[in-house]
């Protein structure tokens, strides 16, 4: 009572708001032969809190 939230809810809960933003980190690729540019943003990778990452897990797990 009054203690808080545990370190891994609010590690989880921060990593969670950075997850898929560009200014946090990526990657880019470009296609040698078209010439096309993609920037992947990081994922947080998380099990808590992320929906996406969830899903992501999900059905890695599911195949």
């Amino acid at each position: 009572m009054g203690w808080g939230v545990p370190k891994w809810v609010e590690r989880d809960f921060r990593s969670y708001l950075r997850c898929r933003i560009l200014a946090h980190g990526f990657a880019r690729m470009w296609c040698t032969d078209c010439g096309h540019d993609r920037l992947p943003a990081f994922s947080c990778k998380g099990r808590g809190v992320c929906p996406s990452c969830n899903a992501r897990r999900m059905a890695e797990v599911a195949a």
